[in-house]
């Protein structure tokens, strides 16, 4: 018996970041504590949840025992597959609040912006070490154009924080790719300079959250609610918090979307400073075995995408605690594998499988 363990376990560590793992494991398990009391002590969510992130496992696993030049293969068709989902979604997609941004399967709802979060770095990685050694400008162009298209359509839903996101993504390529710091110059003065004309083109609410932003005070009970109240929920927390099913601002009712955008609020009240502190070294341990992780990786492709993976959970991270501290506009970010959403969740998973399986092949693919 000990001996028929000891093989099961040899074959599910295997390729397995145990470090990565174990933070990411870690932080997934204050997801599931912290939505168990944002949602009332709801023990179907948190069943749903727990599932959700059984599968997470199991395909991040699945992923860390493919070598990278499959993935590479891979990119092109599931690329295609991420931007016709996406079409499907503006066609025939479910709308929710407003938003129309899920495909309903029959057995439950899929958000397809959630695949391109990968779709997307691999196309871009293969795309660039296709053209090791000779990338130009007119590579850039094309993979700018790459990047525009999924970004339109999650911008249409309106999903107007996923797309940028997912742009952010896009642009970590290029940037480990090499694009010249004088053109991300550039890009910065357009995007400045083009900013008035953007303008026009956002929703009203989208137009109120900046607004808010600047001036917190200008619509407390309306646009400013959300931010209002997840600052009020961070401050009553403390040092050490409330302690657990003990925040009044999430039990009382006042915190909006408590179980998925501002799970954050909900975690500090309970928890407190020292517990947002033990939430952020987490990540920053994450983060920081990402980048080492790329910076071992083999080949240019296996570089690309690590550095985009790890970058991206550093980006939703500093969004998602940035927005509920009132440093930044409220967008639709959910805090890595800590908010509810399955989809989220499994498209994150499959991105710490990429991160293991450029850390488990890099010496298979030197020999």
């Amino acid at each position: 018996m000990a001996q028929w363990l000891g093989r099961l376990w040899e074959l599910l560590s295997r390729r397995i970041d145990s470090f990565l793992f174990g933070v990411a494991l870690t932080i997934a398990g204050i997801g599931l504590i912290t939505l168990f009391s944002a949602t009332d002590q709801s023990v179907a969510r948190l069943s749903s949840q727990a599932t959700n992130l059984a599968f997470a496992l199991a395909l991040m696993w699945i992923v860390a025992n493919i070598p990278p030049q499959t993935l590479a293969r891979a990119a092109v068709p599931l690329y295609g597959v991420a931007i016709v989902l996406l079409i499907c979604v503006a066609l025939w997609g479910v709308t929710v609040n407003g938003s129309r941004r899920w495909l309903n399967l029959g057995f439950g709802r899929f958000q397809p912006s959630e695949l391109m979060k990968i779709a997307l770095p691999l196309m871009l990685a293969w795309y660039f070490q296709k053209f090791e050694g000779r990338i130009g400008w007119k590579d850039f162009t094309l993979a700018a154009v790459l990047i525009v298209v999924p970004v339109y359509l999650i911008k249409r839903q309106p999903d107007l924080g996923t797309a940028l996101l997912i742009g952010a993504s896009g642009f970590y390529v290029l940037y480990l790719a090499g694009l010249s710091w004088k053109v991300m110059a550039g890009l910065v003065v357009v995007a400045a300079a083009a900013a008035p004309l953007a303008w026009q083109h956002l929703h009203d609410y989208q137009r109120e959250r900046i607004l808010t932003f600047v001036d917190p005070t200008r619509d407390p009970l309306g646009a400013g609610y959300h931010s209002s109240q997840a600052s009020i929920a961070l401050g009553s927390g403390g040092v050490v918090g409330k302690g657990w099913l003990n925040g009044t601002q999430t039990h009382l009712d006042f915190l909006p979307e408590r179980h998925t955008d501002f799970i954050f609020a909900v975690f500090g009240e309970e928890f407190g400073l020292i517990g947002n502190l033990v939430l952020l070294i987490l990540y920053l341990l994450l983060i920081g075995r990402g980048m080492m992780i790329t910076a071992n990786a083999s080949t240019m492709f296996a570089r690309l995408i690590a550095g985009a993976v790890t970058l991206m959970f550093f980006t939703y991270a500093f969004v998602n605690m940035g927005m509920v501290s009132g440093l930044l506009p409220v967008v639709g970010v959910p805090l890595p594998l800590v908010s509810y959403g399955g989809t989220a969740l499994i498209s994150l998973f499959i991105g710490l499988g990429i991160l293991m399986s450029v850390q488990a092949h890099r010496k298979l693919v030197n020999t």
